[in-house]
């Protein structure tokens, strides 16, 4: 969507801070031996709390309220009672949801306790690339040079990116144009990015895999040639200047 008055920008933030403070308050209360739906129920609580509604849930039927995504799993894992957390994990929460009519999108890795199998690497650059990737995004500057931007960052620093998750245009539903902000340089993507607009920017940091691959229960996603992936995603509005973080409040830069 394209912000025109105060009352959007309003309509916005509220619903931004809304999965924000969810995403940050589920990293909290994850922790070892606890399931992945515990953690996603004490997410779903949280949202109804706030007048929020499970953006997954109301455009795909997801299974759950949130996405939780534990080491190998890339993207879109199905929050069960059966994956247990362990120290060390490498977890993926991605949290989007309506408030409104407006909606919103974020997202974050994170060692899980101590960093025992050495993930903080990648977490870290993934957080590094995303902040510097929203610090050039600008009306007029082309989608495909921060593809560029995400790429190389990552490629300095011995990772891969995953080419078929992108990040979006978001507002007035969960997907909208731009429909594809890839983590690479796509030299067939001519658009550019649009003053005012709100997009949710988002990584896909890999270890190995160049894409992710749906497995046999229709929604999670793994990395093509297997290793470990990090994501870190903030709903924004590109401006000419001063960034617009609608979605802060997540901390994942803390």
């Amino acid at each position: 969507m394209s912000i025109a008055t105060e009352e959007q920008r309003i309509g916005m933030q509220q619903a931004s801070d809304a999965v924000a403070i969810v995403l940050k308050k589920m990293r909290a209360f994850a922790r070892p031996g606890i399931s992945t739906k515990q953690l996603d129920e004490y997410g779903g609580e949280l949202l109804a709390q706030m007048g929020a509604r499970s953006a997954p849930m109301l455009t795909y039927d997801f299974p759950g309220h949130t996405c939780i995504s534990v080491n190998e799993e890339a993207a879109h894992g199905i929050p069960s009672v059966h994956k247990i957390l362990q120290e060390g994990d490498l977890v993926n929460i991605d949290v989007s949801a309506e408030l409104n009519g407006y909606w919103a999108d974020n997202g974050g890795s994170f060692v899980l306790g101590e960093d025992i199998h050495g993930h903080g690497r990648l977490v870290k650059t993934s957080k590094d690339i995303l902040r510097k990737a929203i610090s050039n995004i600008k009306g007029g500057v082309r989608i495909s040079e921060i593809g560029r931007l995400i790429e190389t960052e990552a490629k300095k620093a011995g990772y891969t990116v995953i080419k078929n998750l992108t990040g979006h245009g978001v507002g007035r539903s969960l997907h909208e144009e731009p429909h594809e902000i890839a983590n690479y340089r796509d030299r067939f993507n001519r658009e550019r990015f649009k003053k005012n607009s709100v997009v949710a920017i988002e990584t896909f940091i890999s270890t190995r895999s160049t894409i992710a691959d749906t497995q046999a229960d229709g929604w999670t996603l793994k990395g093509n040639r297997g290793g470990f992936v990090a994501q870190h995603e903030h709903t924004i509005m590109v401006t000419d200047s001063l960034l617009v973080i609608f979605t802060a409040q997540n901390g994942i830069w803390d």
